[in-house]
């Protein structure tokens, strides 16, 4: 899976992240968990001055992990892929930038023409 996310503070990157679902058989390590996982335990502050990076719009679970910790803003690669939590997000005062990245859009339509399976499987749905 090309999805990535790097959480940021005050230009520091504190950890990055990626999707790592299969590698691990995990049901929960999609980009953006894995990279809030791979910070560790911040102080509360931290997280509500980080930005997080992410390839792909995030599903309802990595937002509403981002919305759990308080990061007020996403910046994100693509949505044409994906996009399920953006209004959600906006809706809960989180500021989402979607970036429209040529590089992103690519890495996703290649993985969607090579391994369809695993992405169905990776959203929750039926291949």
């Amino acid at each position: 899976m090309p999805i990535g996310a790097a959480l940021v503070h005050d230009g520091e990157v504190l950890a990055v992240g990626r999707n790592r679902r299969f590698q691990m058989g995990s049901a929960i390590r999609h980009g953006e968990t894995d990279c809030i996982e791979n910070a560790g335990r911040q102080p509360a502050r931290i997280y509500r001055e980080s930005v997080l990076y992410t390839t792909l719009s995030p599903c309802f679970m990595c937002a509403g992990t981002a919305v759990l910790y308080d990061i007020p803003r996403i910046v994100v690669g693509e949505n044409e892929t994906f996009q399920a939590s953006e209004e959600w997000l906006r809706s809960r005062g989180v500021q989402v930038d979607v970036v429209g990245d040529d590089e992103c859009k690519a890495l996703m339509a290649q993985m969607l023409r090579e391994r369809p399976e695993m992405w169905a499987e990776d959203i929750g749905e039926e291949a």
